[in-house]
């Protein structure tokens, strides 16, 4: 006897309604955003270990406003400004290589910053505070990159940060768009965070936070290398140097 419900007729009623695959959707997403939480978490704790287990704190203390200090609290804040950015963009590409750059970025600049304020806490040092970039005065060709007052009001504090500004704008985009925007902003930031690494590398006191700062300069810059030809692939250009 033929079954008066053919295959198409099935396959219409078993398939998801477009309704229900957008509000899966949502929730999947929540589900990013809080694993994204929880590796953070873990890669601040493991970075914050192996500042112990490297002994830093066990030698001569720095001093609050000596280059190893500074260069860990202000190093600390400039990466979370693009892990921030690099979060944002791996929860909403749709580009697998912007996104694994993404991830990479997230992940490697928080373990980083969990070793910084793992040896600010072993230094009896606060994680914040202090003039930014006063480590660095010695440094006239850094000190002639410092933001324009009227960005750092609006959030850039140090070179070649993004303001709030463009960081809102970040958020409102998508697709091409967003993965161009993400590319310029982050290169833009890297090329400040390579000023600061370079400093710190040549005139810190503690062999760990030199390494450090050498192994961020040598990251930053094959990263910048490799975002400048993803940004042309995708159409866009470099933002005007500041």
């Amino acid at each position: 006897m033929t079954d008066p419900m053919t295959r198409t007729d099935r396959t219409a009623e078993e398939a998801p309604s477009p309704a229900w695959t957008a509000s899966a959707r949502a929730p999947r997403r929540g589900l990013t955003a809080f694993l994204l939480a929880v590796i953070a978490v873990g890669l601040l704790a493991a970075g914050g270990g192996l500042a112990v287990a490297l002994g830093i704190g066990r030698t001569d203390t720095p001093a609050a406003d000596s280059v190893d200090a500074g260069f860990s609290r202000d190093m600390s804040r400039h990466h979370l400004q693009a892990v921030e950015m690099a979060n944002l963009a791996l929860l909403h590409t749709q580009d697998t290589e912007v996104r694994q750059l993404a991830f990479d970025i997230s992940a490697t600049q928080t373990n980083q910053v969990g070793r910084m304020q793992g040896w600010l806490a072993l230094w009896g040092l606060p994680l914040s505070g202090g003039a930014v970039m006063s480590w660095m005065s010695g440094d006239m060709a850094a000190m002639h990159h410092m933001p324009d007052p009227a960005d750092a009001a609006d959030g850039a504090v140090m070179p070649r940060m993004a303001t709030e500004t463009e960081l809102a704008g970040l958020r409102g985009l998508s697709g091409t768009e967003l993965d161009v925007r993400f590319l310029q902003l982050m290169i833009r930031h890297h090329q400040g965070g390579l000023e600061m690494a370079r400093y710190g590398q040549a005139h810190a006191t503690q062999a760990a936070v030199r390494s450090l700062a050498r192994s961020i300069a040598e990251t930053q810059r094959a990263e910048t290398t490799t975002m400048e030809t993803m940004l042309r692939a995708r159409g866009g250009t470099p933002l005007p140097a500041p």
